[in-house]
Order: C-alpha cells, then structure tokens, then sequence
C-alpha cells in the first residue's frame, strides 16, 4: 500500500523527518485510538529523509483491527483452539493415570496426581518466555514454534519407560503447549477494539476452561477400551491438523512487527533513491526495555502491582479448583456411587455445561453491560466496567462446593452433587472471563506478559491443589473439605470485586504501565 510521505525537505545537514499519522511512542494510546502523531528532526553530518513508516490513515486495512469480522474471528478461533488442545492434554489422562502407573512400575501414591500437575507446572515457566519473547518477534511464529515444541514431546512421552521419564517428558510438552496460553490476551488486544473484545475473550478464555471437561471424558474411555498410549497419539495427531491450517491462516496480528515488515518493504522497493531511510516510529525512538527486563516483566508485575496481585490470587485459587475437581471426579463416582470409570468420566459432563453455561452468561452480558456503564458515568469506558458481572459469580463458586460436599457424604442420589458441579462451573466461568478481560483492558499492548504472570501463579497453585485432595477428602471427608474450600472461595474473591470496584481506579493510578483513564 503506498505510503504517505511529505515532500519537504529540511535544509543541509539536517536530516529529514516524515511522518504519517500513527505512532509508537505512547503504545497504550495507539493500541486503543489507531492514531497519533509525532515529527521529530535530528542533525546527521549529510543530507538524509527519514520517512517515519506508519498505517495509512485510521481506517487502513492493515491495521489488525481494521481486518474484517471474518479475519478477526479466524485469528481469535485458531488461537483458542490451541488454547483447547493444550489443557486437553492436561486433563486428558488423568482417567489412565493408574494404567500409567502400574505399566511404569510407579510405586509412589503422588505419582497419579503428579501425572496431570506436572504438566500444569510448567505452565508457570513457559509464559514467562513466551509473553516478552512475543514482543519481538510477534505472536503467530512464537505460538507455532510452541505447539511444534509441545507435539514432540508429547509424542515422546507414549515411549517413555520410566516414571521419571514421563514426569519429565510431560513437563516440557507443558512448556510448549503454554504459549498460546500466554499470547491469546495479546492477540484479541491487537485485533478488537475494547468495546468488542468481551465476546472474544469469551471463546478465549471457554478453551482452557472445557479442554480440561473433554480431556477427561475421551481419556476415561480410551483406558477402558484401549492403551494409555493413545492418549498422547491421539492429542499429537490433533495437534498436527492445528498446526497445518494456522500455518496458512493464522496471520500476524502485533501491530509493531506489521509496521516493521512494511517499512522494510518500502526500503526494498526504493534501493534506487540515495539517502531515503524508512523506518517505524518504534524503531526511531526505542522504547523497548532490555531483553532481561521484558523477561522479569510478569514476575515484576505480580510483586509490585496491587491489581496484579488482587486478580492473580483468586484466579489461581480458582484454576485450582478446576483441577482439583477434575482430579476428585473419578473417586466420588467410582468409589461412592459404584460406577465404571467410563460411566464416571460422563459426570465431567456437569461441569463441563456449568462452565460452558458461564462462558454463554458473560458473552451476553459482559459488553453490553460495559456499554451501559459507560454511558451512565460518562466516560469511554474503564476496565472496573468489567466487575459487576463478578458479584454473584463469586457466591456460585461457594455454593456449589458446598452442595457437592454435602450431598455426596450424605450418599444423595448422583444428580444433585452433579448440579452443584454445573453452579460451580458457573462461578468459575464468569470470574474466569471478566478477570481475564479486566486484565487486557488495563494492560493493553502489554496484555500478553501480564498475562503470564498470572499464568505463573495460577499454574503454581492449578500444581499443588490437586495434589492436596486426596489427603483432604481423605481426612475430613468431602462435605468438610468442600466446606473449608467454598470458605476460601468466598474469602478471596468477595472482598476482591469490592476493593477493585471502589477503589480500582486508584489503584491502576499507581502502576507505570496500566492505562490510568
């Protein structure tokens, strides 16, 4: 597309700038706007026109979030679908776990539990290499290199002959297939505006929430009529067909590379002009921080951010239960109410309609309610928009722990601890969306590392919970244990929606790279 330049030309030794009308320097402004300018001149020793590479005017079909809804929607599919597929395999041989066990000659009783964790834990460690890494070299060819790195050793671990081995092997097919755990957020920011992006991050953020429902039902019955082996087999044959079709239509979407890639085409297509440098706003006046600096970003923005830190901690508390229930499925059903661990695997079902019943809830409201909450204040819009929806989510996650509990200690016919695993599904869902939402409008082109660094703690306790429940259940039972989980539950996350509702504002006025409206 043909670039828009100026024919002025400052006097001798001075060098020339041109620039078009969108620029980098303040990212958050420009992620959000699409417009800006900025002309700078500096002194040079000859004669030189730097043309200052930008979008070609606000509506220019470059600009990701100026693609159409069809492109928009294939980007936000593709890259949730790898967000499915990774949790899949998280969840997905928990039903065989014992299989694994007994084939492998684990003798230790952590060694199932471990089995599904271990790949959780490595979901702390990648994003903090994937997010800052997307960057700089953007987000299609990171989270594709990801998902090659994680099929490889997902393969690898139907071979493994050791319980080390497969522990080993299935952390770093974790590590892999975190990515586009850690770059989704970034690439809704980059293609939707804030008045859209709610039903994006709906599908977004549905995928990590019923990869781990699908896991655990295919693998209940893949280790009733057939080897453990196809679990990993039949997730990299999976994995295989995502790659293929986002090879060909997963297109970039960080606007910093785009704008990059079209000043060096400019650049190529002018060799013949003497003296005529084409670059990027970004690339005149780097703002990029060192490359060990965008690494420790998500690390430094839990400990010292208070909004960071609000959200981090309840959605890690609530990932946690989602394992942790995945993981207590198979006892409750097998060991309480006598049924085969096929038949058992069905009762993820129930949770799996409360979260999608959730994720449904926030997709119609959660725009629409932010619309309206704008309009009453008077504003463009603010991220605590997002935190209404919140307030009864936090009493359904509660409420349904307790009711499951109870009813299967009391030996209640099995639907209704199944309709307490749809209420909590709910909760889960809502908070999951509206946290998740909250934290791409408040950190924008910075979504992808921010999000990383609740990745890292929500991994860290979606680890250790799970491993817990056994000794929990075991000596309390399951209406005490639930009790002492939905009291938590309630405890984190009321007084969270209370603090960032009234006091949110103040809050983001403190950090140095949340917007501050």
């Amino acid at each position: 597309m043909p670039c828009r330049t100026s024919n002025q030309i400052l006097s001798p030794r001075r060098r020339s700038v041109v620039s078009l009308r969108f620029s980098w320097e303040n990212p958050i402004r420009n992620q959000e706007t699409g417009c800006s300018t900025c002309v700078n001149s500096t002194m040079t020793s000859k004669e030189e026109k730097i043309i200052v590479v930008s979008w070609d005017g606000d509506d220019d079909p470059e600009n990701p979030k100026n693609w159409s809804y069809s492109q928009k929607w294939i980007a936000t599919g593709l890259i949730s679908t790898y967000t499915m597929l990774s949790p899949i395999t998280s969840s997905m041989i928990a039903p065989a776990a014992r299989d694994v066990a007994k084939d492998l000659g684990a003798t230790s009783h952590i060694f199932e539990p471990l089995l599904t964790s271990i790949f959780i834990l490595a979901y702390a460690f990648g994003p903090l290499f994937f997010g800052p890494v997307s960057q700089v070299y953007g987000r299609s060819r990171v989270v594709q290199l990801g998902n090659v790195f994680y099929m490889i050793f997902n393969l690898v671990c139907a071979f493994a002959k050791t319980p080390s081995q497969m522990l080993a092997f299935r952390f770093l097919a974790g590590i892999g297939g975190s990515a586009p755990l850690a770059l989704g957020g970034g690439v809704i920011n980059d293609c939707w505006s804030v008045k859209e992006r709610g039903r994006a991050v709906t599908l977004y953020a549905l995928a990590p929430l019923l990869g781990p429902i699908i896991g655990p039902i295919a693998g209940a019955w893949i280790a009733m009529k057939t080897t453990w082996k196809w679990v990993f087999w039949s997730t990299s044959i999976a994995a295989v067909f995502v790659q293929a079709i986002s090879f060909f239509w997963l297109k970039e979407t960080f606007a910093p590379l785009l704008l990059a890639r079209k000043a060096r085409k400019l650049q190529n297509a002018s060799s013949g002009e003497e003296n005529v440098i084409y670059v990027t706003s970004h690339q005149q006046n780097p703002s990029k921080p060192p490359v060990h600096k965008l690494l420790l970003y998500p690390v430094v923005l839990l400990l010292t951010e208070p909004t960071a830190q609000l959200l981090g901690i309840y959605l890690a508390y609530i990932y946690g239960l989602v394992y942790l229930i995945l993981t207590s499925i198979p006892d409750i059903y097998v060991v309480v109410y006598h049924e085969s661990i096929g038949i058992a695997g069905l009762h993820y079902i129930a949770f799996g309609i409360g979260l999608y019943s959730g994720a449904q809830i926030t997709n119609a409201i959660l725009d629409g309610l932010y619309l309206r909450l704008s309009a009453h204040y008077g504003t463009e819009g603010r991220p605590e928009f997002r935190i209404p929806i919140m307030l009864p989510a936090t009493l359904f996650v509660p409420i349904g722990l307790f009711i499951t509990g109870w009813t299967v200690s009391s030996g209640v016919h099995w639907i209704v601890p199944d309709i307490g695993l749809v209420i909590t599904g709910m909760g889960i869902a809502v908070n999951w969306q509206a946290i998740q939402t909250y934290i791409i409008d408040t950190y924008t082109v910075r979504a992808a590392p921010a999000l990383g660094g609740l990745s890292l703690l929500r991994s860290l306790v979606g680890f250790a919970l799970p491993l817990a429940s056994p000794s929990l259940y075991q000596h309390l039972g399951y209406g005490k244990g639930n009790t002492i989980l939905a009291s938590c539950a309630l405890g984190l996350g009321f007084p969270m929606v209370l603090i960032l509702w009234f006091w949110g504002t103040v809050l983001r006025g403190k950090s140095a790279t949340a917007i501050h409206n």
